[in-house]
């Protein structure tokens, strides 16, 4: 919510409040057109929802935790990154290629801390895999992959399963 949204939320609800508290003592309340009122309330309600709009669509990837600075991307923002294609053999057993960025592109961004030892990835779903930082950052060919109904799904082509993480929404530095 912003300062403006707020500000009018507050007057919105002091004028309500005001109505109220001399309605109670017995004095007249102060003559405000109901539509006036009305027109506040909707202008208010709308600029709320669309922030809260804004903010659910803003951020697709997070870079949270250990790092120098804590990172927030839209999906266009990552996809502007530079890009790589990588080889792995998925779930099903067939090779494929993928597209997307470099993890170590997005932690050099963040600026892990010198003591950070671990990376865990988030899904949207609350799944989470941890992987030493170690491991990540001599991986070459590490990526979030860019998937066909949005966000990102991790591919360590080298590494179990239980590191192929769809639907990241959060690197944790740890």
């Amino acid at each position: 919510m912003t300062l403006k949204s707020l500000t009018r939320a507050l007057l919105v609800l002091s004028m309500l409040g005001t109505m109220v508290l001399l309605a109670a003592c017995g004095q007249p309340a102060p003559e405000v057109a109901p539509e006036v009122v009305e027109e506040v309330v909707e202008e208010v309600v709308e600029e709320v929802a669309e922030e809260v709009e804004e903010a659910a669509a803003g951020s697709a990837l997070s870079v949270t935790g250990s790092v120098a600075e804590e990172l927030s991307f839209t999906e266009d923002e990552v996809k502007a990154l530079e890009t790589m294609d990588v080889e792995s053999t998925n779930s099903n057993g067939e090779t494929k290629t993928y597209t997307g960025v470099s993890l170590n592109t997005i932690l050099d961004l963040a600026q892990p801390a010198e003591d950070a030892t671990a990376l865990v990835l988030v899904a949207d779903d609350g799944y989470t895999a941890e992987i030493t930082l170690e491991e990540v950052r001599a991986c070459e060919n590490c990526i979030l992959s860019f998937r066909n109904q949005g966000g990102f799904s991790s591919v360590l082509p080298e590494y179990a399963g239980n590191f192929q993480v769809k639907g990241v929404v959060e690197l944790q530095v740890k």
